[in-house]
């Protein structure tokens, strides 16, 4: 009898991991049973990711370094470089504009009061960073020793040396063929060790799956509902109908042949909440299943997985219109402007600050004066979001890269 595929595999993990962990949740978190099946599913969780960020660092430098390599030897580097950044653009403003729109109209947060969240918030100490500091600490962390980078798993400080070290290739020409060819070797390697790491991807989405749905706080879910169902019924919005149609559009490919063979990537997303942790498995769909070109692969997916992020923009801008109407602000139309940019600049992230994610959320709320402690309201339901808009980050990457190749190819 033939075993299922890895995809359905995965699909079946994803399931069990939401039935066991409504089981464990409906059993209660002091019970034996439940105590050791969640050690169990913490161990086999961290594994996999782990093993995914294990193989990151490695798959983003050869791949960027290659694909510019190869970008520029075909004389199309600056095309794909500009298609991409006013791809990335587009949809992360359109992300914005419909989480703010959907906020306004559902008026998420009136009638609850802020005084339900005091305990939460005079707990919580909120990191705060300036909008010209964060610029400042922004491409602080871009230019770094490539080696601390290195180690240090940035990311983004690794992408922009990648992107100089594949330049620099081509402009040596034939001089530096043995190292390109080295670097095509490590990307080769990489991707057959990501093979590797995918057979345990059923086991560790499981896993994953099982700890998140059983240590939700419920209650907290039940006040925040409205807020929770316009920020996840907007982020899909974008993910089943908008990119999708862009996707046909511009390349003619349908979203169901987009699913199958997106969905590796987009589980793996949804599990891990990372894009940077689930890259090797975005490459890998994007390469194998979807049959963009590796060099054009290579640039577009790393560089999204940084700086496209279409559903935390769409979040950040929902969660400060939220939290204005908590505290009983009405945000004009110049304010609701500046939360848009503002949005957009803080979703692409910032390298090097702890807490990033946290600290960029901060500067929304500040931009138009709204409170930052206000964002410990945020942290019960945060987990549970950030499933739904990291999957929709992965997706618009691999959206991407076969909009970019199709535009480029014209």
């Amino acid at each position: 009898m033939k075993a299922p595929s890895l995809n359905t595999q995965i699909l079946l993990g994803a399931f069990f991991g939401v039935l066991v962990g409504l089981c464990f949740q409906s059993l209660g978190a002091q019970t034996s049973l439940v105590k050791g099946g969640l050690y169990a599913s913490g161990l086999v969780g961290t594994l996999f990711i782990d093993l995914l960020k294990m193989i990151l660092i490695p798959l983003v430098f050869c791949s960027i370094a290659v694909g510019i390599a190869n970008l520029r030897q075909h004389s199309q580097m600056h095309r794909v470089w500009v298609t991409t950044l006013l791809f990335f653009a587009f949809t992360m403003a359109i992300a914005v504009a419909l989480g703010l729109f959907a906020s306004n109209y559902f008026e998420a947060g009136k009638g609850l009061e802020i005084a339900m969240f005091a305990d939460s918030m005079q707990n919580f100490q909120a990191q705060q960073l300036p909008l010209p500091e964060f610029f400042a600490q922004f491409l602080h962390g871009l230019f770094m020793n490539p080696f601390a980078a290195l180690a240090t798993g940035n990311v983004l400080a690794v992408v922009i040396f990648a992107l100089i070290l594949g330049i620099a290739l081509v402009m040596g020409g034939e001089r530096y063929k043995n190292i390109l060819g080295l670097l095509q070797e490590g990307l080769e390697l990489t991707m057959r060790i990501v093979g590797w790491v995918m057979v345990l991807a059923p086991f560790g989405i499981a896993a994953l799956l099982i700890k998140l749905v059983a240590t939700q706080d419920t209650a907290m879910l039940g006040t925040m509902a409205k807020f929770m169902t316009v920020v996840v019924g907007t982020t899909l919005l974008h993910g089943v109908v908008i990119l999708p149609l862009l996707l046909y559009l511009i390349t003619g490919k349908t979203p169901l042949w987009f699913w199958r063979g997106a969905r590796e990537a987009l589980i793996t997303a949804f599990a891990t909440s990372s894009s940077s942790a689930t890259l090797p498995v975005t490459m890998r769909c994007a390469t194998q299943h979807l049959h963009v070109k590796p060099e054009i692969a290579g640039f577009v997916v790393p560089l999204g997985a940084t700086m496209n992020m279409d559903g935390t923009a769409l979040y950040e801008a929902a969660a400060a219109l939220f939290i204005a109407n908590l505290v009983g602000i009405d945000l004009n139309l110049t304010q609701q402007l500046i939360v848009f940019f503002t949005a957009m600049i803080a979703a692409v992230g910032a390298p090097g600050i702890p807490s990033a994610g946290m600290v960029t959320m901060v500067m929304v709320l500040q931009s138009v004066g709204l409170p930052a402690e206000a964002i410990a309201i945020l942290l019960p339901i945060d987990r549970l979001l950030d499933t739904i808009r990291t999957t929709v980050n992965v997706q618009g990457d691999m959206v991407g890269s076969l909009v970019v190749q199709k535009l480029v190819n014209r």
